[in-house]
């Protein structure tokens, strides 16, 4: 191929290029030039490979920072559906447990209740056998007879009673018309439904022996009183030890209400910041893959502007070196170092103008 140095040294030889000291300056200018054009390549060179590596090294890093974001959002939402379980469960638990209290203090309740019950009437019963046993003393065993308490007028019976008047006979109320056990039973007429009973047999003869007759009374009565006394000794120690055991279990119940209370708030505080830090995660992510995009985009760019250079930077650095070359060479034959070839051709043209002419 043709090479402008090469061009010029033909027309400098040829006598059309104005004298050889232009030429020489020209050709000056020309290494001078592709010398500049090739700093020029070596730099865009240098600034290619630089701006690669650093696209590059840009691009690894943010792909990384994405995938340590889909790692930490994978993570966070894990534990966000993880204890929103817990939370769930939690909340079911303080609503059973709170259940079940409240079904053991109705329980609790219906049970002291029925103690009450007992113990009143078996009271009621004592009283009634005490009272059963006092009137049979009364009979068989005077010394031991208990009178009733007088009864205590008011100020209106005692101005009755002075001025020649009746009471009202006193009605006491109770079992039998003794007073015992008003408070406990409810009074009603059961004339209507059963007729009396009848009278003993006549098997029974009258009382000859009183004191043997009555003590196998007496003592029947003692064994009843007695059996009731141990029911009601049964009764409250069964009583004393539900309610202990009511009470330790509301005092468990509290505990755990509490703790789980706690662990309630602890996981609903950490569910609304594993919240938060996804929201900022997912944002963080989002940003980065748009810096993913323009750094890839960035690196599209470089493309264009850079691959023809460094494809073709070798053979451009060679063809401009092998044109430096033939510069040099073309100033050196311009500047007489090639003698031989200067003195050849003034040898031929003073031929041309000897020579006779035909």
């Amino acid at each position: 191929s043709s090479s402008p140095g090469l061009d010029l040294i033909a027309l400098a030889l040829n006598g059309k290029a104005g004298g050889f000291e232009k030429v020489i300056a020209l050709v000056d200018e020309l290494v001078v030039n592709l010398k500049k054009e090739q700093e020029g390549d070596d730099g865009k060179r240098e600034y290619c490979q630089k701006s690669f590596d650093e696209s590059d090294d840009k691009k690894k890093e943010l792909e990384r920072s994405i995938k340590d974001s889909e790692t930490a959002i994978d993570e966070m939402k894990g534990f966000i559906e993880t204890t929103s379980a817990e939370i769930e469960a939690l909340n079911a638990g303080i609503k059973a447990l709170d259940k079940s209290v409240a079904e053991a203090t109705e329980q609790r309740k219906a049970d002291n209740a029925e103690f009450e019950d007992l113990i009143a009437s078996d009271s009621t019963a004592k009283e009634v056998l005490s009272w059963a046993k006092n009137r049979l003393n009364r009979f068989y065993n005077p010394k031991l007879y208990k009178a009733p308490p007088k009864r205590e007028l008011s100020e209106e019976e005692r101005i009755t009673v002075n001025m020649g008047g009746t009471l009202a006979p006193t009605t006491l109320g109770g079992i039998a018309g003794t007073g015992i056990g008003a408070s406990f039973l409810q009074v009603r007429d059961v004339s209507a439904e059963r007729a009396a009973p009848p009278p003993p047999p006549e098997t029974f003869g009258p009382y000859t022996k009183k004191g043997q007759e009555s003590a196998g009374v007496m003592q029947m009565i003692d064994l009843l009183v007695a059996d009731l006394d141990k029911e009601m000794q049964e009764a409250q120690v069964s009583e004393k030890d539900a309610q202990a055991d009511y009470e330790k279990m509301l005092e468990d119940a509290s505990a755990k209400r509490a703790a789980d209370s706690k662990s309630l708030t602890e996981k609903a505080d950490a569910k609304a910041t594993a919240e938060e830090n996804l929201q900022a995660e997912t944002e963080k992510k989002a940003g980065t893959t748009k810096e993913l995009m323009a750094n890839l985009e960035y690196i599209q760019s470089l493309h264009g502007e850079c691959d023809w250079l460094l494809q073709y930077y070798d053979v451009r650095k060679q063809a401009r070196a092998d044109e430096i070359d033939s510069l040099t060479k073309a100033k050196a034959v311009l500047s007489g170092a090639d003698y031989a070839l200067v003195q050849g051709r003034a040898v031929r043209r003073s031929a041309k103008f000897l020579a006779p002419e035909a």
